[in-house]
This record gives C-alpha cells, structure tokens and sequence, in this order.
C-alpha cells in the first residue's frame, strides 16, 4: 500500500454501516477524519460506539450533503484535504418506487458536494458506488471493463455519479478520484460495538439471517432455487465490512499520489449462495434458521463474482475475511446488540 502523510478527510454518511468501520481504519492508519451526516439512515451512538473503540474524538458536523451553506461551513471550518463519500439512499426495491428521492439524494447531493469541493480547492475524492452498475452479469468474474447496464434507478444513480466524477476530474488537472464498486458487505467490528443495524425489515440477506437467529423475525424467505449455481440458489461475492474499509484507506492513500480516475471492485472472488450463507450463519451461532422458498424476486441474478486483481496491483488491497469470520463477526454484534444501537 502506497502511504501517504495524514490528511484530513471529509466523510459523508459517516455514522453508517460501512462508514463508521471506515473510521475506524482511517484513524489506525494516521488520518484525521470530520464526519458529515444527516442521520437519515443512521445514528448517533455508532459514532460515540466508534469513538469508544478508537479513543479519539470526530469532529461531527450533521448536515445534508445538498445544503450547499451548510457544506461552505463544513469546508471552510476543517479545510479538509480529501473527502470519502458514503452519503446516499441505498434500498434497491425503494428506489424503484420512489426514485426522484434517490436522484435528488445520490445525484444532486453529490452535484452540491463537488461545487463545494471546488470552492474549497479540495481536489481528492473517494466514492462509494456499487457492483450494481453492472446490471446481470454478461461473464464471471465481473472486472471493471465488464459493460455497465444497471437494471434499477440506485444503480443508475451510482453509475451517473461515476460518469460526473470522470468529468469532474477531467476538469481539474492535478484532481482525483477513486470509485470503488462494492460487492456485498457483511459482518461486523471485532469488538461487537458496531455493525449493520438496518432500520425496519431488512433489504440484505445476512442481516435478515442475523435477526431470524436472534428470534426478530420468524424465518427466511429465498427467493428462488433454480438458478444455474450450485444449489440452485443466488451467489453472491460478500465482503467483510472490515476488508472493504480497509479498501477505502488504500484507495485514499493511493488517489493522494495518483491524480486521475480509477475504477476498482471491492470483493474476495469467491462467493457463497443464499444456502451455503445460512449455513456458515447456523454454524457461527448455533441457532437454527428456518427457512422457506418462494419464487424468484425481480431483478435478481443468478450469480454475482467480482475481478479484485485491479484493487490488488493498485492498491496492494486484498481481502483477508472468510465467510466464517464474515458470520461469526455478525452473530457477535447481532447477539450483543439484539435491537442494534437501540436498547442494547
């Protein structure tokens, strides 16, 4: 991994699932994080629970990524030096319903961000964007020259923010991003203070595993047994939380020496279906997870994989979490946090 002197560094959405671990290697790392969130999908307690882990106090500033006064004040307060933005609406199913909200969110939002970025002559961005752009999969593994074809407006929200960030960047010689096309983060902190902790019914399957374990919710549906994989069941490329933070610290220290665009999926190349996840998740916690199938959802896949061997040349980045310590990781925050961040 290229390493870089300490920055100070923006992060949007950054009491969220992902973003809450992602500060917790940007401090270990020697970097100096602000957080700006609107706590729209998240809350307080994961950024006192991640200041607890790390012993350092986070500047928050809790604002709306598209109040453009408020993020002149962000900027002008912390000056900071790169920004990791995480800040958006990510529900698939939602998006289809209402997607306006998640074009205004994800794109105008990102639109405010730049400006204030450029008024502020921070010149270093690292994005949060998803596996999703790629629609289904034309071959396997998917790399980052696979055709991008999004089957949903969050994902189409994803992949024109990618295609304003290259604008963006080409505009501004010496400027640089870096997006990151995640995979499927699962598990949870070593220490069990912090984790997913999805408001209302789960979109993600080990969650939704998580709180059948934990007696939440009754049981399983899997959606779906006759897709071609080995069980008939979807596979997907799920990543450690930790892994794909540890991803976002390499990415920020490589955009710092290496002005341009990059592209890069974050995910292990392996992957597990929804049959084999139960399974390892029933294992790591020694509950039993009932389960039934039903018919296949809408705008699913048969099999997900991603290409990591870009993150690796680089970003010297590999994933070093398996399956179990994705599960093991989830059941310890889950059973330690029955109703996530709340009354436990």
């Amino acid at each position: 991994m290229t390493h870089t002197s300490s920055l100070k560094v923006l992060v949007t959405g950054g009491a969220g699932y992902i973003a809450s671990h992602t500060l917790i290697e940007l401090i270990e790392d020697g970097h100096d994080p602000v957080v700006l969130d609107n706590f729209a999908n998240s809350v307080p307690q994961a950024l006192a629970r991640v200041q607890a882990i790390t012993g350092r106090d986070i500047p928050l500033e809790r604002a709306d990524i598209r109040d453009a006064d408020a993020l002149a004040s962000v900027f002008a307060t912390h000056k900071p030096d790169a920004v990791i933005h995480f800040a958006g609406l990510k529900a698939v199913a939602e998006s289809s319903t209402d997607p306006v909200a998640y074009y205004d969110n994800n794109v105008s939002g990102t639109i405010t961000l730049l400006a204030s970025m450029d008024k502020a002559q921070c010149r270093q961005i690292i994005f949060s964007s998803s596996a999703t752009v790629y629609g289904d999969a034309n071959y396997l593994p998917i790399d980052e020259d696979h055709p991008v074809a999004p089957v949903n407006p969050y994902g189409r929200t994803k992949l024109f923010i990618e295609y304003i960030l290259a604008d963006w960047q080409a505009a501004n010689a010496g400027s640089g991003a870096v997006i990151l096309r995640y995979f499927n983060p699962v598990g949870a902190h070593a220490s069990a203070m912090i984790g997913e902790d999805p408001k209302g019914v789960p979109n993600n399957l080990l969650p939704y595993v998580a709180q059948v374990a934990i007696g939440r919710r009754r049981e399983l549906s899997v959606f779906g047994n006759d897709y071609d994989t080995r069980d008939g069941t979807g596979l997907r490329d799920y990543i450690h939380v930790v892994d794909l933070a540890r991803a976002h610290v390499a990415a920020l220290n490589y955009g710092a020496a290496h002005p341009g665009v990059e592209t890069i999926n974050v995910g292990t190349g392996h992957g597990a279906t929804v049959l084999e996840l139960v399974a390892a998740f029933k294992a790591a916690s020694g509950r039993d997870i009932p389960y039934r199938i039903t018919g296949r959802r809408h705008g699913d896949t048969a099999a997900s994989l991603a290409d990591t061997s870009k993150a690796t040349r680089l970003l010297g980045w590999q994933a070093t979490h398996d399956l179990t310590d994705m599960c093991t990781s989830s059941w310890a925050w889950q059973s330690a946090n029955p109703n996530g961040f709340t009354n436990s």
